[in-house]
């Protein structure tokens, strides 16, 4: 259940929802802040639980495999301009924010009234908005060569949003959700929301982010072809503690040569990668990533992640670290019964 509002109307209309509240009334705006309000809070709990089943030895972390899932924004295509149209949108804006606060001035009795405060609210939120998008717009136009530089657009209702290719081939505004999952138990262990439609460089920051959580790092990761970048196999290598690195290796397009022969100009790390993966062994472990990480990302997309209710990187951090969460705690009921079953 996404929305705070249907929330809000089953506890007032289900048996159910008003026995878990008491009979108490529960505002959607409660509902929806607490949802976003603390994702600091979350992301300790997504720590803590994952820390907890490795103590008991349901997690091991020894082998992870990374997938990106783009998810819907909160924003439709129209709502991205280009900067001329932002800078008349912003203009508009200011203008009516000035209007109601003078309607204010001029009849002080308007602000008890629920209808006018929304109306200022709502007025000054999309002004906040078109400044956002304008900065945003900054960054996008810092990506792009001279020449498409005045194509760049940015969202006035999700700033923060970009328009990626998804699965099924169309373009639309979206997040791209990185999840890292322990292949032997599927339990969601890293998570991280982007707003770059590429996978590529997103493994270094997940194997960190293991680090960071648990104190040490997975031994093997397992990626598809979006994300093999050589650099990033090489800076994994590298590390104190290395982390392996499973990605297919691409096949070359004009000419017949095995791809995982070693190429000249291949550092030592690329090599052993394209190497590696022509092994039957790695086929085999190569093989986990798809029965994970693919898995889970159908699992969340039954659980109702296909279109965030939410707009801003953060809020919508706060979201996903909701859907792992969730996702972990059926994961811990059925690894604790196994374990129970295997020990019997």
């Amino acid at each position: 259940m996404g929305s705070a509002r249907q929330l809000a109307r089953l506890c007032q209309d289900h048996v159910a929802y008003q026995w878990l509240c008491g009979q108490v009334s529960v505002n959607h705006h409660t509902l929806s802040d607490f949802r976003t309000a603390h994702p600091e809070v979350l992301d300790e709990l997504l720590t803590q639980s994952v820390a907890t089943l490795m103590h008991q030895g349901l997690v091991s972390l020894q082998r992870v495999a990374q997938d990106g899932m783009r998810v819907r924004a909160s924003a439709g295509a129209a709502s991205f301009r280009r900067r001329a149209t932002l800078q008349d949108c912003q203009a508009q804006a200011r203008q009516q924010v000035t209007a109601l606060r003078q309607e204010l001035g001029a009849d002080p009795a308007a602000s008890q009234r629920r209808q006018e405060a929304a109306r200022r609210r709502a007025a000054q939120e999309r002004s906040e908005r078109i400044d956002q998008a304008l900065r945003e717009l900054d960054q996008i136009e810092a990506k792009k060569a001279e020449s498409q530089k005045e194509q760049a657009r940015a969202s006035t209702t999700d700033p923060e949003a970009r328009v990626m290719k998804m699965g099924d081939g169309g373009f639309r505004p979206a997040h791209n959700v990185q999840l890292a999952t322990d292949t032997a138990s599927q339990v969601i262990t890293a998570v991280d929301v982007i707003n770059t439609g590429s996978d590529q460089g997103q493994m270094p920051p997940i194997v960190e982010q293991h680090q960071q959580r648990y104190g040490h790092k997975p031994a093997e990761i397992l990626v598809d072809g979006g994300f093999a970048k050589k650099e990033d196999i090489e800076k994994l290598a590298a590390a104190p503690t290395p982390t392996t690195v499973y990605a297919p290796v691409q096949k070359p397009k004009t000419d017949d040569r095995d791809p995982h022969t070693p190429r000249p100009g291949d550092s030592a790390p690329v090599a052993q990668w394209r190497v590696r993966m022509g092994t039957p062994e790695a086929k085999e472990i190569y093989r986990q990533r798809a029965a994970t990480a693919e898995c889970v990302n159908a699992i969340s997309r039954n659980r109702g992640l296909r279109q965030f209710l939410v707009r801003g990187l953060q809020k919508v951090r706060a979201v996903v670290l909701w859907f792992a969460l969730a996702h972990n705690l059926m994961r811990a009921v059925a690894l604790r019964a196994a374990a129970a079953v295997a020990t019997a």
